[in-house]
């Protein structure tokens, strides 16, 4: 044991699994550069090339097909010693967890956490990673070195689960879109406006996708970011529409940036947040203890409280004819 590294154990698991030193590299939070280095260390340790190319892609050589499952077994029973503990004080423990979450949900709710943190168990920290396929991992290797999880109820993410809060989704629009100007507005109308769409990553699909595939209507996507976060500043002074759950909404039409369009309420684009453990973690004290503070933090959040447009939209069946623009409308 003294000659080898065990710190590369979790480097060799995540690159067996995914196939890839990109996304490995991804799932660990290192650097390309450093899981190459590490794939290298292994396969002189192993006298083996590990993964070799294959077409666009890598497979495993024979070797490491017939090591993948043992380094499962190992990491598996490494994280169950580790995360066993008899007792657990938050007021005394230094422990680090970790939680998986979207930018929507750390800016909503993790503030409140954090708070609620520092005023019971301040040596505790929380750090925080995105809610993305290589960082939570997938089947019998979900969660990795994550403590809870905090995402979308219904969309196949990993674990035992409770929800925690329920919100919807509205749209948003720069004060001065054209779309404002109409006196009835249409799910096509939405669906052929220019938009911005909030993305996490690999094959995620989040509510306002399932939404328009639901009803059939291809989107006029011209802009993709990372998460939702930042969709209200990317409206904001053009001619852009996005979706947003209400509770990040809400600031920015308090302030006047953007407008919101409530939908009908047969139309409504639900989202419940919920969070998830891997079910070894339901007993450690520790994790039970985190689990019961993010129920208590949602108690905290304020109801939104938007600016939101009279007209709302509705199932229609076709776009409306747009209306001449205001005046002192300027274009996006």
């Amino acid at each position: 044991m003294k000659d080898v590294d065990l710190n590369l154990l979790p480097s060799l698991q995540a690159l067996l699994e995914l196939r890839n030193v990109s996304r490995a590299a991804e799932r660990m939070h290192l650097s390309q550069s450093a899981m190459s280095a590490s794939l290298g260390r292994l396969r002189r340790h192993f006298n083996d090339e590990l993964l070799v190319r294959s077409g666009r892609g890598y497979e495993l050589t024979p070797f490491a097909q017939a090591l993948a499952p043992r380094v499962d077994v190992a990491m598996a029973d490494v994280q169950d010693a580790l995360q066993l503990h008899a007792d657990f004080d938050p007021a005394s423990s230094d422990r680090t967890f970790v939680i998986a979450a979207s930018d929507y949900v750390t800016g909503v709710l993790l503030r409140h956490v954090r708070a609620r943190i520092t005023a019971d168990a301040p040596g505790i920290r929380v750090d925080i990673v995105p809610t993305s396929r290589p960082a939570i991992g997938t089947g019998s290797q979900a969660f990795g070195q994550i403590d809870l999880i905090i995402g979308p109820m219904g969309f196949d993410l990993p674990g035992a689960s409770r929800s925690l809060f329920h919100d919807d989704f509205v749209v948003i629009t720069d004060p001065g879109h054209a779309l404002l100007t109409r006196d009835r507005l249409t799910v096509a109308d939405i669906a052929s406006a220019p938009q911005a769409v909030g993305e996490f990553g690999g094959s995620i699909v989040t509510p306002p996708m399932r939404f328009f595939a639901e009803a059939g209507q291809p989107t006029r996507i011209v802009a993709r970011i990372s998460g939702f976060q930042a969709l209200p500043s990317i409206v904001e002074g053009t001619d852009l529409v996005a979706l947003v759950p209400r509770h990040l909404a809400a600031p920015a039409t308090r302030d006047g940036r953007v407008v919101a369009i409530d939908f009908a309420d047969d139309l409504d684009v639900p989202l419940v947040e919920g969070m998830f453990w891997h079910p070894l973690q339901s007993a450690d004290p520790g994790n039970a203890w985190l689990r019961d503070l993010v129920r208590g933090a949602v108690g905290d959040l304020a109801d939104p409280v938007l600016d939101v447009h009279p007209v709302r939209i509705t199932a229609g069946s076709a776009p409306t004819a747009p209306s001449a623009p205001a005046a002192d409308a300027e274009p996006g």
